[in-house]
């Protein structure tokens, strides 16, 4: 489990220009907004789940979305502090053995499998791209992820761990 902002301008990659093309023009918007989403991969089949946050990451939206991985059968997360909250420590217990979040080490997004899925959603959905309204970004993502929503072989082969 984890938490991504895609920005509105996207990311320039790289891009082919032609030799007479002496000052190449890419555009892009000028804004820092962002879309949020809270995200997870069960490693099994590949079942992708996420969840747009309209509001900041904390305890209450980190709560949200364990309550729909559970409903999931997810297994996964990382270790921001708001993932450990006091707010739904005890909900988490009453779910083990069914459903527990692992824990990694802080500062170790190397470790974190769904950390490959961003930078995929991102290669394929966001670079080179040009995005004149905020919402076209969820759009492009949504996609991506409704594509994923019922199992990915891909997923499970970019997170596999081992």
């Amino acid at each position: 489990m984890d938490e991504v902002h895609f920005q509105q301008h996207g990311s320039r990659c790289r891009l082919w220009v032609p030799p007479e093309c002496k000052d190449p023009v890419v555009l892009h918007h000028p804004t820092r907004k962002s879309v949020g989403y809270f995200g997870a991969v069960r490693l099994r089949d590949g079942k992708f789940v996420a969840r747009r946050e309209l509001a900041r990451f904390d305890a209450q939206t980190t709560w949200a979305f364990l309550r729909r991985l559970r409903q999931a059968s997810c297994r996964a997360a990382d270790n921001a502090k708001y993932h450990h909250a006091n707010l739904h420590a005890a909900w988490r217990e009453t779910q083990e053995p069914a459903f527990t979040v692992a824990f990694l080490p802080p500062y170790s997004p190397e470790l974190n499998p769904i950390e490959r899925v961003w930078k995929l959603v991102r290669r394929l959905c966001l670079h080179n791209r040009y995005f004149p309204e905020l919402a076209l970004v969820s759009t492009t993502v949504e996609t991506q992820f409704a594509h994923w929503a019922l199992g990915s072989s891909l997923l499970v082969k970019l997170c596999s761990v081992g």
